[in-house]
């Protein structure tokens, strides 16, 4: 196969329109949807091959609750940084889906594969952590282009959420992700609509 222009587009528009869903409709999202995000996952690159991500779906609603319960503590501290008005628009922002996301998504990385056989993360070995996160990043587009919002919650406490989800030792949470249909279309970051922040061009420099 060839690319060319029209693959160029339709990648274009998948990266405008990726969003950071927060806002989600409870519809179930089919096996084979989802079967197809598993097997996006699988063309993500990695170092050495390896391969490190670890995904469990979390669909027991005890553990749900217990991961809910983290994030609303860890998100009342996070507002404790901020005074003023900033803290009272932190106060504002939904900054999690977990109550109405379909799936949830727990992404970990295995710090000890046989995969790969050590190469390329012998002097970077946080090269397996990257490797994660190229695949979720991977999934995110994938999702995107199969109208499925993705969400990101990074206001939780990795610990308490390896512990809730009895993780074996060698794995590190990467990600906690929500994912489903989003109950709106925008091709506008929220924390933009919000008056959070807006985007700074990348740094690309010459040396």
């Amino acid at each position: 196969m060839k690319l060319g222009q029209p693959h160029r587009e339709a990648l274009r528009d998948v990266l405008e329109w990726r969003r950071d869903v927060r806002h989600f409709r409870t519809d179930p999202i089919a096996a084979d949807r989802l079967d197809n995000l598993r097997t996006a996952m699988d063309l993500a690159p990695s170092v050495g091959n390896a391969r490190p991500w670890r995904v469990l779906q979390v669909q027991s609603l005890e553990k749900r609750a217990a991961v809910i319960k983290d994030f609303e503590a860890e998100n009342a501290k996070a507002a404790d940084a901020y005074s003023g008005t900033k803290r009272s628009a932190y106060m504002k922002l939904k900054l999690a889906g977990l109550h109405d996301a379909p799936v949830h998504l727990a992404v970990f990385t295995d710090h000890t594969p046989a995969e790969g056989h050590g190469l390329g993360r012998q002097t970077m070995p946080e090269m397996l952590d990257y490797s994660t996160v190229a695949a979720i990043h991977t999934l995110w587009l994938a999702a995107r282009a199969d109208n499925i919002g993705l969400g990101w919650v990074s206001i939780v406490n990795p610990v308490n959420i390896h512990r809730i989800l009895g993780a074996p030792n060698n794995w590190s949470l990467t990600a906690y992700l929500c994912l489903g249909i989003a109950q709106s279309q925008d091709d506008t970051p929220l924390l933009h609509r919000k008056d959070w922040q807006e985007n700074t061009p990348t740094q690309w420099q010459v040396t």
